[in-house]
């Protein structure tokens, strides 16, 4: 029931949508009670005013009660809604309601009936979201679907030109917009406008009645056991037969359930193309007109009673809802995409600001590195410097402790001192050395570092070069479709001006013969004119009163039933005479 409860929301948005006149989603409270009421009594649901009127108490002034209209209408008709009501008659209700207000048939090459088929089957194949519409991929599966049953061929070629427009429209028809376009004739041209009622009432039987076929047969009778032919209609769960295809004499259904079964028989009593529905409490003999339709029906009844077994609805509302859930995977998967190359994106950019980081930190250390090395050569400088003073001034003292050995033993003492402070330095000078080396082996390791991330870089630029020229080439191919579609338009734009100039050459005929018409009407009332004075110039020479006697021989007027009672003149007298008459009586009303 929740499939169905969808698509009756979808009828129902469509009649609100046509009471919201000024389109700001409010509906006056008169004009849902009428909506709720029509629903109640076309749904078979008890109405309760009362009901309604508790539900909308506190907006007796506005123009929609604040509570809304969804939740009455699902606790008060929807939830207690049957099987037992015509779903025919409950969308033809709502049909009625929206299809003035939105759509003028007059263009149109479908008829009524055939409008309100494809805004069924709109509301069939769009998708749960609101407003309503219907994606290409929808479109097209319909388009097919009504030219295979029109016997028509598929012209990929002019769908993906429609489907391109349609591209940088919206992507999407409202169902009014898929009405025109199938009632203006786009895809079926060559196609009369009985071929395509046919086509659309077929898609509209297989897609919304689910019949899944239909066709002529013949049955073997329960009682007489005599064969007569029947018009067979196949449903999700049975099997009907009619008088003929027209459907108004129907003689019975075959129930279908998950305990029936279909068999083939060999041929009997003159008959061929023989099988046999088992139920559970009869069977049915049915002979098709040939083998090919025999094994076709077979298999079709034998899908049904395997789709209730299996407890799924009927073929079309399984492939719709596997097409839908193929469109939300590749909707997920193009989510996932775009969000894995947006991580990529940020990595990426993570990335550079590391190097540029990284690179940064080695400018600065190959400055520090730079800085070191001139203190280290002015420290170096600095000791040779001492070292020679030093050095100097060992002389002066080895001088002075030659000269004077015994008395300068304590200052000996002191030279010893200062050789062993001189051997540390020495110490510490190779120390600093060492640590020269260890930062030049880091410099070398950094190095290394940076230009494996320099390399990194490149190849990245690479890449992202190859998805630039990538893109390149897909805007180069638009622009040549593009460039296509604009010579097209060109050569349609001539046409419609040769068409105006011949329109306006057939305009200038035609004021030409209206010109020769009217000369010709007023030499036709001047010639009038003219016998008629004529006529009065005689009637008063020959005299305006000829008694009539029996057996005159006189010449008299002849008409079509013989000799006339009047002559011409007294003819015209008694004309003026009842003219006379007749503007004195329209004087006196006046």
């Amino acid at each position: 029931m929740g499939l169905l409860r969808d698509e009756f929301l979808k009828s129902i948005w469509h009649a609100f949508t046509a009471l919201d006149v000024d389109q700001s989603g409010k509906v006056s409270k008169s004009q849902l009670k009428v909506l709720s009421h029509n629903l109640c009594t076309v749904m078979k649901v008890p109405h309760d005013p009362v009901a309604l009127e508790e539900h909308f108490k506190d907006d007796d002034e506005g123009p929609v009660s604040n509570q809304g209209y969804m939740p009455y209408l699902n606790r008060f008709i929807l939830d207690k809604v049957r099987d037992n009501f015509d779903i025919l008659e409950f969308n033809n209700v709502c049909w009625t309601l929206c299809f003035k207000k939105n759509i003028n048939m007059s263009h149109l090459l479908i008829s009524n009936d055939d409008a309100f088929k494809v805004w069924c089957i709109f509301n069939f194949l769009s998708e749960d979201r609101y407003p309503l519409v219907i994606i290409t991929e929808e479109i097209e599966y319909f388009l097919r679907m009504l030219m295979e049953a029109m016997g028509g061929i598929w012209n990929q070629e002019r769908f993906d030109d429609y489907k391109l427009m349609l591209n940088r429209k919206q992507q999407c028809l409202s169902a009014w917009e898929l009405i025109e376009l199938v009632g203006m004739g786009h895809f079926s041209k060559g196609m009369n406008r009985q071929t395509l009622s046919m086509g659309i009432s077929e898609v509209f039987q297989e897609l919304i009645l689910d019949v899944l076929r239909q066709g002529y047969m013949m049955k073997k009778g329960h009682k007489r056991k005599n064969w007569t032919e029947r018009w067979f209609v196949l449903g999700p769960n049975s099997m009907s037969y009619y008088v003929s295809e027209d459907l108004t004499d129907k003689k019975g259904d075959i129930l279908l359930d998950r305990n029936c079964c279909v068999e083939s028989l060999p041929d009997k009593e003159g008959k061929k193309c023989l099988f046999i529905v088992k139920c559970s409490d009869k069977s049915f003999e049915i002979s098709a007109s040939d083998k090919k339709r025999k094994q076709e029906w077979i298999q079709a009844i034998q899908t049904c009673i395997q789709l209730l077994r299996l407890g799924l609805p009927s073929p079309h509302r399984e492939a719709r809802l596997r097409r839908r859930e193929l469109r939300q995977k590749q909707q997920a998967e193009q989510g996932e995409l775009e969000e894995r190359m947006r991580l990529l994106q940020i990595a990426n950019e993570n990335k550079h600001r590391q190097l540029e980081s990284m690179t940064k930190k080695l400018e600065e250390a190959v400055a520090t590195a730079t800085l070191e090395e001139q203190r280290r050569k002015q420290t170096q400088t600095d000791l040779q410097d001492r070292y020679r003073t030093d050095l100097e001034r060992e002389k002066m003292v080895r001088q002075q402790m030659e000269e004077q050995v015994a008395q300068k033993s304590s200052e000996l003492e002191q030279y010893l001192q200062r050789v062993r402070e001189l051997e540390d330095m020495y110490h510490r000078l190779e120390d600093a050395l060492e640590d020269e080396r260890q930062a030049r082996q880091d410099e070398e390791t950094m190095r290394k570092l940076q230009t494996r991330l320099l390399e990194e870089e490149s190849a990245k630029r690479a890449e992202l070069e190859q998805i630039h020229l990538q893109q390149q080439r897909a805007i180069s191919q638009t622009q040549a479709e593009k460039q296509e579609l604009e010579s097209d338009r060109l050569a349609k734009e001539m046409a419609l001006q040769a068409a105006m100039l011949q329109l306006e050459s057939l305009e200038r005929e035609r004021h030409g013969a209206l010109e020769q018409y009217e000369e010709v009407r007023m030499k036709l009332e001047q010639a009038a004119n003219k016998t008629k004075s004529w006529k009065d110039k005689v009637a008063k020479h020959e005299g305006l009163v000829r008694l009539i006697q029996p057996g005159d021989k006189g010449p008299q007027r002849m008409t079509n039933w013989g000799p006339a009672a009047f002559t011409d003149t007294e003819l015209d007298l008694r004309k003026k005479s009842w003219q006379e008459r007749k503007n004195h009586n329209h004087s006196e009303r006046g």
